[in-house]
């Protein structure tokens, strides 16, 4: 899930060399806020995926009923109906972190980014609409030809879980970039980044809409009112955390009791955050929306993410339980979704656009790169996690068998990327040596001078 787009820049709608080119190159400035953010992201997906592998060592040892027995743990005041087990809190709480952060990014991406611009947009928003549609179809598609014979509740029981591979987990995916092709354009990376945020967007709508068992009006339009409180506070620039922090921990347990996953609110929240796009355009200046992205980015990177994937990951593999995944139609589907259907859709996407806009791949580019990024995009984990446990049932058999594949399809996944951009990464490396050789007394290499 998720992930952060490249920051708004005034540029042409495919790239400066041509009105008809497609991921040319951005800004100095958005090259810059990409290196950064790569940072962050890396260091967050290296600790995801240190928790991840904690909670399977810990489910497979001997002491695996230990790890159960925390993950199960109820705290919280019943009262309020949030007497919810640590698990629950990490997947309910901490990812409305998460979440705000994407609401922010999605912000700044409507008003100032590439996806204000109808033209630029329509790159991401096709490869990552198609790189939701194709893994939900042959999820679909896999699960029903090996159910066959089965009763239709039981495939009805199945198909519930059609949205686990359609999302992408950004911090694993900029993770393995960071390893496998530290020398990629800013171009290929941007455009991983800003399709990420059409992906979160898509998967916050579909969990709101299709796995919500039921409403309460009364409770929604209660959260209304924290969430007005929300946005006055920032619009009269009070920035108080602890301000903050009271109409921010309403609105999440209003909609939480309201029957909509909680992490909704985390969106809406991000949402109502003031965003300018002439400040978001001056490369000098630091606008509010930036400033808090960049505050909660490292706590949701370096602990609310990775908490919920410690919880998350621990599947029992051990007795038989990877074989037993091996025979569910629903895992299949899975890594069938996520290996294939995301390559394949997010690559289609991308052709589609180039084909009936007449537009041509940036000069410097192959389409061997936009075939390794849809690869990368079948790495999946966070949200697709979160939509297993609300399709199958938290810490159900078949939600570990979901655990399993989502794990193994993204593996697969990112094997395969690492072999198609590594072809291309020595060449790239050569590129960038020679620009950034060629500086002026500024320190921005001459191939962006010209937007400067």
């Amino acid at each position: 899930m998720s992930h952060s787009p490249a920051p708004a820049n005034p540029s042409p709608p495919y790239g400066k060399h041509s009105r008809n080119r497609l991921l040319g190159r951005g800004s100095w400035r958005e090259a810059r806020y990409v290196t950064d953010l790569l940072r962050t992201e890396t260091v967050g997906g290296a600790i995801l995926l240190g928790a991840a592998v904690a909670a399977l060592l810990w489910a497979n040892s001997p002491w695996r009923d230990g790890y159960a027995t925390l993950r199960d743990t109820v705290v919280g005041p019943h009262a309020l109906h949030l007497d919810l087990s640590l698990g629950t809190w990490a997947a309910d709480g901490l990812l409305a972190v998460f979440f705000l952060v994407a609401g922010i990014e999605l912000k700044r991406e409507f008003v100032a980014g590439d996806l204000s611009d109808r033209r630029k947009a329509a790159l991401p928003i096709a490869a990552a609409v198609s790189g939701v549609a194709l893994p939900a179809i042959l999820f679909v598609v896999t699960a029903t030809l090996m159910s066959r014979g089965d009763s239709g509740s039981e495939l009805g029981g199945i198909l519930r879980g059609w949205a686990i591979p359609t999302a992408t987990d950004i911090a694993f995916a900029l993770a393995v970039l960071a390893v496998i092709a530290t020398h990629l354009p800013s171009a290929l990376r941007s455009f991983l980044l800003t399709l990420a945020v059409v992906d979160d967007l898509i998967a916050i709508t579909i969990i709101a809409l299709f796995y919500t068992d039921s409403v309460n009006l009364l409770w929604l339009l209660a959260a209304v009112v924290p969430l007005a409180a929300w946005r006055l506070l920032l619009k009269r620039k009070i920035t108080n955390p602890f301000l903050l922090a009271v109409p921010a921990l309403l609105a999440w347990g209003f909609v939480h009791a309201s029957g909509i996953h909680a992490t909704v609110a985390g969106v809406l929240l991000g949402l109502l955050v003031p965003v300018s796009r002439e400040v978001e355009d001056d490369p000098e200046r630091h606008s509010f929306a930036e400033r808090l992205e960049h505050k909660l980015r490292p706590f949701s990177a370096g602990f609310a993410v990775p908490v919920f994937a410690f919880f998350a990951a621990g599947v029992t593999v051990v007795g038989g339980g990877f074989g037993s995944a091996l025979r569910d139609a629903a895992a299949v589907g899975i890594v069938v979704g996520l290996v294939v259907g995301k390559a394949v859709g997010v690559l289609g996407g991308t052709w589609a656009v180039a084909r009936f806009t007449r537009a041509e791949l940036d000069e410097d580019l192959a389409w061997t790169d936009v075939f390794g990024l849809s690869l990368l995009a079948g790495v999946g984990f966070t949200v697709s996690l979160l939509v297993g446990e609300l399709a199958f049932g938290n810490n159900s058999e078949r939600d570990d068998h979901v655990k399993l594949a989502v794990l193994c399809g993204s593996v697969i996944a990112a094997l395969l990327a690492t072999v198609v951009l590594r072809l291309r990464n020595r060449h790239y490396r050569l590129v960038e040596a020679r620009e950034t050789a060629d500086l002026d007394r500024d320190g921005v290499p001459d191939v962006y001078q010209s937007e400067r």
